[in-house]
């Protein structure tokens, strides 16, 4: 199949998974929706979803609303980093899910060198938030390790790394580092140079961090489609043997996709932590790297569709938050819309006909455009 037709493919199959989770996500609505009547529980659901498809960027009065637009810009940036992460990862066809603890050790350990390192002016962010990316990247040396020379399952090993690296940084916090003055368990602010400046001061916290995620998305885009380094990891993720067989080192590429993953969450982390906190107080697993996953899936695993991606899972994410505070619908519909966007993702064989068809139609129309002497051989 060609490429014009494996983007319209990957188009339709992307725009059914979200259609179909959107109709999910009403009958929810419509159940838990008010009324003594269809015709009111209609009237509801009807209006739950226009609150949560239209109001995240307008207003009451139907104006639009530049700081949700911000808003919405600002929450994109933690979640395509762990989207490009997981793209890179899973491209190798690395089914690593340690995103999501790469973006909270990237975050603690740029915190603690923002609280306790006395260096002059911008040096300051610079350093903490290189600091949190190497100390994710070299955590994610575990489950690659692992799975380069012992053949350990990446998913299931990271899957639990993550909650070991949460409960570590909870004893430390507890025990060592927590300001005791607070009431709750946080870390002392920040250092006033730490922080990263904001590109509108409308109060959404779109810090310099957007600009700098951009940057990220076209160099890693550039990293898999035009270096002979992405080249491999993508190879190994379409034929592992054959790839052994081409005399690539199978066991470093698994490592450094993995690695790459790790970096990129460190710095999605960092910059998080910067750009909209005066101090560390994360007590739990944040999330961004389980949503990251849903964005590169919407993706299509292309680091250049991720903030397209992101910014759809922001705009329902808002979108959820505002209908659940005009209706009796709970923001956490977000997660069941989520969830089945990436069923529908992951399973082979929907719309499989369709791209069957698909592959036919390419293959007879390279076959018309080929001379007769061509055809015969």
């Amino acid at each position: 199949m060609n490429k014009k037709r494996s983007l319209m493919f990957n188009i339709v199959r992307g725009a059914m998974a979200i259609g179909i989770a959107l109709l999910v996500a009403a009958i929810f609505i419509f159940i838990s929706s008010k009324g003594d009547s269809l015709i009111e529980k209609l009237s509801s659901t009807f209006s739950a979803l226009s609150t949560m498809l239209f109001r995240p960027l307008f207003k009451a009065d139907g104006s639009f609303s530049v700081k949700s637009f911000t808003d919405i810009l600002a929450s994109m940036i933690p979640i395509v980093f762990t989207g490009l992460a997981t793209c890179v990862m899973f491209s190798a066809n690395q089914f690593n899910l340690g995103s999501e603890g790469g973006i909270l050790l990237g975050g603690f350990v740029t915190a603690l060198v923002a609280v306790y390192a006395p260096l002059p002016g911008a040096l300051l962010p610079i350093i903490a938030i290189l600091a949190g990316t190497i100390v994710a990247g070299l955590m994610m040396l575990i489950p690659s390790v692992l799975k380069a020379k012992l053949n350990v399952s990446e998913m299931v090993n990271s899957l639990m790394l993550n909650y070991v690296i949460m409960y570590i940084i909870k004893f430390l916090m507890n025990t060592f580092i927590a300001d005791k003055t607070k009431g709750t368990v946080q870390t002392a602010n920040f250092q006033s140079n730490a922080m990263l400046p904001q590109l509108i001061d409308n109060g959404s916290k779109l810090s310099i961090g957007f600009i700098v995620v951009m940057v990220m998305v076209v160099l890693v885009t550039l990293f898999m489609y035009r270096t002979r380094w992405g080249y491999a990891i993508r190879m190994i993720g379409i034929n592992q043997k054959f790839s052994m067989y081409s005399g690539l080192n199978v066991a470093f590429i698994i490592i450094l996709a993995q690695v790459i993953g790790g970096l990129l969450a460190g710095m999605g982390g960092g910059i998080e932590m910067l750009g909209k906190n005066i101090y560390f107080d994360w007590t739990s697993l944040p999330g961004y790297g389980w949503t990251g996953v849903t964005v590169a899936i919407l993706a299509g695993n292309n680091p250049a569709f991720t903030p397209l991606a992101a910014f759809f899972i922001s705009y329902l994410g808002k979108g959820c938050t505002l209908m659940s505070t005009y209706s009796t619908v709970p923001a956490q519909l977000i997660d069941i819309i989520q969830a089945v966007i990436f069923l529908f993702f992951a399973a082979d064989q929907f719309l499989a006909k369709y791209r069957q068809r698909l592959v036919v139609k390419s293959a007879e129309e390279e076959l018309k455009e080929k001379p007769n002497s061509e055809r015969g051989k």
